[in-house]
């Protein structure tokens, strides 16, 4: 079995990395850090990763014995709702947002903007009501990675909040008069 521990930045690596293997899984697997898992060319793997960031369409992984893997989003049951763009669009996305619901955002070869969601009644009438048109289909789903994300990446988002001041209050004032 190989170990994929380690995540290599394929922005920077485009091109210059071969790729050994794909492993195809759907977002409720991309999500998680450790994983056994079978790459589509029936390799046994295991996810041996930090915690927190979500693994993304096209990220790679490095075994511990140097080979890598590409991940790809796997075609899952969604709701895509096909909507206006500007205001329409934007009130949408605020009331499913507002829901705390994952979203993809995206737009079609024919400029229709889309917002994709898994399947929930209750927010397919929300949608409907708002003035989307939904369309019920199997696609990769890899919603946004959120307010905290780097460049529209996903990263660790870990910091100190403790302040040390290190100054002083001694406030020795002479008001001599």
């Amino acid at each position: 079995m190989l170990e994929l521990t380690q995540r290599i930045d394929s922005s920077a690596q485009a091109g210059q990395v071969e790729v050994y293997d794909t492993l195809t899984l759907p977002y409720e697997l991309r999500i998680r850090g450790r994983l056994k898992a079978t790459t589509d060319n029936d390799r046994d793997v295991g996810l041996f990763l930090d915690r927190g960031p979500v693994l993304r369409h096209g990220d790679l992984l490095q075994a511990n014995s140097g080979e890598v893997i590409q991940v790809c989003a796997a075609d899952e049951p969604v709701t895509t709702a096909y909507i206006e763009d500007g205001l329409p669009l934007g009130r949408l996305c605020y009331h499913l947002g507002n829901r705390h619901v994952t979203l993809a955002l995206g737009m079609d070869a024919d400029g229709r903007h889309w917002v994709r969601f898994p399947p929930d009644y209750v927010l397919e009438e929300l949608a409907e009501l708002l003035g989307a048109t939904l369309t019920h289909h199997e696609a990769p789903f890899d919603p946004e990675s959120g307010a905290y994300a780097q460049a529209g990446r996903e990263h660790s988002h870990g910091h100190d909040h403790s302040h040390d001041h290190g100054h002083s209050h001694d406030d020795d004032h002479n008001h001599a008069h």
